[in-house]
């Protein structure tokens, strides 16, 4: 047994026919998988094509560990719309014999309802401190999208942590997503575990990151130059001018 918080993701059985989440790829073919995905690396990224499942499979994830479905750590509980799916009824963790001393799932399509959550909560009177302060002192609100991501990464993930991140280099410029690797390492090395969907040609060149690559039929861990993201962002900077020529001469 190795010291991840999670080592293993399994599907318990497929959800109902007239349920959207059993045409989804990743669900048929986790439950096909008899032994599920296994987890051997401190950091792990799911990639694939839009509609395969990445940020479905990891919402239930976050859902099934205890994490509010709109993010956030398991101290949230707020609730603007309630969109999550019920595959996390389905879905079983195999944990590691550790507990995460500090956990957050970060999903940038809703991070503005928990920088406003956060917002409502230190207006209201406590003896503790702020929580804001957790995040450098100064409220998200006020901040671009990229610096309250990297408030957060930089501020609130504190290590020995299970950290599930979906797509975080939606607001990260290519600079930043380079230090974003740096942080990861770090983090990775104080003991924590990452999971995170991802379709940064960047992100996913973290050196010992363990990549899954979900398409139409498989699940498969693979290096990172066989991914697609790598394939055809290294084709199109390698030959940027016959790359546009051929997409464009076959535009109608």
């Amino acid at each position: 047994m190795n010291e991840l918080f999670i080592n293993r993701i399994t599907l318990g059985n497929l959800p109902p026919r007239s349920s959207y989440l059993s045409t989804l790829p990743v669900v048929k073919n986790l439950y096909a998988m008899e032994e599920g995905i296994e987890l051997t690396s401190p950091i792990t990224f799911l990639v694939g094509e839009n509609g395969i499942g990445k940020s479905t499979l990891l919402e239930a994830i976050a859902v099934k560990y205890g994490f509010n479905p709109e993010g956030g750590s398991r101290n949230f509980n707020f609730s603007t719309h309630a969109t999550h799916s019920d595959l996390y009824h389905s879905l079983h963790l195999t944990k590691g014999y550790r507990q995460p001393k500090d956990g957050y799932f970060l999903r940038a399509e809703s991070f503005y309802n928990v920088a406003t959550n956060i917002d409502e909560l230190d207006d209201q009177p406590s003896f503790s401190p702020p929580i804001i302060s957790s995040y450098g002192g100064i409220s998200l609100h006020e901040q671009s999208h990229g610096e309250s991501f990297f408030a957060l990464i930089f501020n609130r993930f504190g290590g020995n942590g299970l950290y599930l991140l979906d797509e975080p280099e939606a607001a990260l410029s290519a600079t930043r997503q380079l230090s974003l690797i740096i942080r990861l390492n770090e983090l990775a090395k104080n003991g924590s575990q990452f999971i995170i969907a991802t379709h940064s040609p960047l992100l996913i060149a973290t050196p010992g990151a363990q990549i899954f690559s979900l398409s139409e039929n498989t699940i498969e861990s693979i290096p990172y130059e066989l991914t697609e993201n790598y394939i055809v962002t290294k084709r199109f900077l390698c030959d940027t001018d016959r790359m546009l020529k051929q997409l464009l001469d076959n535009t109608p």
